[in-house]
């Protein structure tokens, strides 16, 4: 019996397999099942070029557990190893067999999985001993057991073993017992091994007898060793791409459509991409794209990685908006041994990134210029992943542009070059930006949506999660453009064309009105109103509620942006206009002069002369040096402002319990609440009954 060290460069590698090599402690089956399949890839690769002459026989491997035992045993017919390589192979962590096997038959070793190095070492990551018994397919061949308890020693003797092949027998520490489970095992090889090319065996398939589930004598194959993208498009129908999404992803609604990748330069790549009908919510949509290295699961964890302030430190398989598609990538260019980090800054890694990405693009771009009507159809589903494209990309949106679409409120489409042209020559505005109008609710936003359309100004549904960035987004790439929502003003503000010309109230009513209103309307923290009077025609509506564009925008863009917060703790900031020319307006005016002119005449009076007076002050000290007015000087000004403010006070204090007494304040504030959704409980009960007292 042989005994020694093996050849590692550190004293103790084991502790650095166990913790650091892989992320995951269930990726040893990957690495064990995979290197099974490797050994038996290669007797067929010998067998087809002439170098193995006997009987291949059947070819599988099989994965068996021991719970007695505390044993995982993995088993393949495969190439074998003798001592020498044994010695060369697992004694020397540097090399690998794979690598080796790949320089002498490169030329038919494309189903080789050549990339793993350390994998029979992740075996040590949940076993305190491993034991390999092996004999090699070469003629006269000794079988061999090679024993390790986790340190550098091992033990390497001859044994005796019938088949050909290897058994890698995993003696279970007692800290990762949960994988001698049968159902946690079938999960990883379900998760990890479910599209290998060499048949995986666990156990017996089952079937329901007098009542229980009972083992039959077939083999239970947990794999497809031969899924679909493995095969020629030509050979495939439309039901069999469905039927392989519904394996995939057995939850999930029918795909729109679907891409099949197959590549073989400048990298070989494989696979098939779905679009899926994304709902409303990005995160429910990512990491649904399973990545493959010839066959074997490697991640579904494919978008890059950033920094906490948002910026994208390294790109990953694919970009970030692409993994909202769903469906399998192939590639046995990409490294299955090492972390994310290090697989994402691989260069074929960039290169498969552009690749696919231009892929999608044209499949999109095709699909709009073949059938418009079939890609309008589909538009609400592609919305949300073509506008996270065209803002997280900027080489995707100068493709998507041209088929990106823009839907208003009665489901009409245009490209943006069409939208312009259909909105030029009415919604231009007098500094001549051409003004988009939108709506994000076209229930609650009716009236403002009539509105526009009463002045043949055409609005746009932007109710979508990303539409708020979008909108942004196009403010910087069209020229001279700007987007504001319909309620975001009154109509004729909306887009001005030139300054409109109307009677103004006198500063004094527009502010006794301001006053009566505003000390009614409703007082929360996360809401401000601000009363404004303006004239705007006998036909529009006598009060309307409206929000700042600017306000608004901010605060929608802090759900979405870290470092925004300000803005989401920020109340919501509305504007009730009055409309001077409506006659409920001016009867409610009317009315509040008629039933306060005798209490205010006095004060309107006092106010009069102290404003006289506060002049007077002001221009007197107005002709001295600072330095040169008295502290009584100083004190008299005060005084006069102060009971000024006190005059004032009374004022206020009187027009607001006019509006509190007044039911057609409440009622046209109410409307125009209503109106905006923002009426409910208590106060919607009050509305109710004060409206029935009016009808009566």
């Amino acid at each position: 019996m042989q005994k020694g060290n093996i050849g590692v460069t550190t004293e103790n590698i084991f502790p650095v397999i166990k913790k650091f090599l892989y992320s995951d402690h269930d990726i040893f089956i990957r690495e064990i099942v995979s290197n099974a399949v490797d050994a038996t890839q290669k007797l067929k690769t010998l067998a087809g070029k002439g170098d193995f002459k006997g009987e291949l026989g059947e070819l599988k491997v099989t994965v068996s557990i021991d719970k007695e035992a505390g044993t995982i045993t993995v088993s393949d017919r495969g190439i074998g190893m003798t001592a020498e390589e044994i010695d060369k192979y697992i004694n020397q962590i540097a090399f690998s067999g794979a690598n080796d096997f790949l320089d002498k038959y490169k030329e038919d070793a494309n189903a080789i999985i050549g990339h793993f190095g350390l994998g029979f070492y992740s075996s040590f990551m949940v076993s305190n001993r491993v034991d390999i018994i092996t004999k090699s397919y070469q003629e006269g061949a000794v079988a061999q057991k090679w024993s390790c308890d986790g340190s550098p020693e091992f033990t390497l003797e001859e044994t005796t073993k019938e088949d050909r092949g290897t058994d890698i027998v995993m003696h279970i520490d007692d800290d990762c017992k949960e994988f001698l489970e049968k159902d946690k095992m079938m999960g990883l090889l379900s998760k990890y091994c479910h599209f290998l090319p060499i048949p995986v065996v666990f156990g017996k398939k089952t079937e329901w007898k007098e009542g229980k589930q009972v083992e039959t004598e077939e083999d239970n194959v947990i794999n497809d060793t031969e899924p679909l993208w493995t095969k020629k498009p030509a050979d495939l129908k439309d039901e069999d791409y469905k039927e392989f999404y519904r394996k995939l992803y057995p939850m999930s609604d029918e795909p729109l459509f679907w891409i099949h990748l197959n590549v073989d330069y400048p990298f070989n790549l494989t696979g098939i991409l779905y679009f899926p009908r994304i709902k409303n919510n990005l995160d429910l949509q990512r990491n649904k794209i399973q990545l493959y290295c010839n066959q074997v699961f490697v991640t579904d964890q494919l978008e890059g990685t950033t920094e906490p302030d948002g910026t994208v430190k390294t790109a990953g398989i694919v970009p970030q908006f692409l993994t909202l598609l769903h469906g399998v990538i192939d590639s046995p260019d990409i490294p299955l041994n090492v972390s994310r980090s290090y697989l994402q800054s691989d260069q074929n890694v960039k290169k498969i990134s552009g690749y696919i990405t231009k892929k999608v693009s044209d499949r999109l771009k095709a699909l709009f210029n073949e059938d418009r009507k079939g890609f309008e159809e589909k538009w609400d589903n592609l919305k949300l992943f073509i506008n996270y494209g065209m803002l997280s990309e900027e080489d995707f949106y100068d493709k998507a542009k041209a088929y990106a679409l823009l839907k208003d409120v009665d489901g009409k489409y245009y490209t943006f070059d069409e939208y312009q042209t259909l909105i030029k020559d009415n919604q231009t505005n007098k500094e001549g930006q051409l003004v988009y109008l939108y709506a994000q609710d076209p229930e609650s936003q009716y009236t403002y949506i009539q509105a526009a359309k009463d002045k043949g100004y055409n609005v746009l549904l932007m109710n979508g999660q990303l539409d708020t960035p979008l909108i942004s987004m196009l403010e910087r790439k069209l020229e001279k453009t700007t987007f504001t929502r319909v309620d975001a003003d009154v109509i004729d503000r909306l887009i001005q064309k030139e300054e409109t010309k109307r009677d103004v109230l006198e500063a004094e009513r527009s502010d006794r009105l301001s006053t009566i209103f505003n000390s009614q309307m409703p007082r929360t923290d996360k809401l401000e109103f601000h009363v404004e009077a303006q004239a705007l025609g006998e036909d529009a509506l006598p009060v309307m509620l409206t929000q700042s564009e600017y306000m608004r925008r901010m605060k929608e863009m802090s759900r979405l942006q870290p470092g925004m917060n300000f803005y989401g703790e920020m109340p919501d900031m509305m504007t009730l206009v009055l409309n001077t020319d409506a006659p409920l307006i001016k009867s409610v005016l009317e009315d509040s002069e008629k039933e306060t002119s005798e209490q205010l005449r006095p004060i309107e009076a006092e106010i009069k002369g102290l404003t006289a007076r506060q002049s007077v002050l002001r221009q007197e000290q107005g002709k001295k040096k600072a330095e040169e007015i008295t502290q009584e000087e100083k004190d008299d000004l005060k005084k006069c402002g102060d009971d000024i403010q006190a005059e004032r006070d009374k004022k206020n204090e009187i027009l607001s319990a006019y509006g509190k007494q007044s039911e057609r304040v409440h009622q046209l504030i109410d409307l125009a609440l209503l109106q905006n959704g923002m009426l409910r409980g208590e106060a919607l009960t009050k509305f109710v009954k004060r409206s029935v007292e009016f009808i009566k």
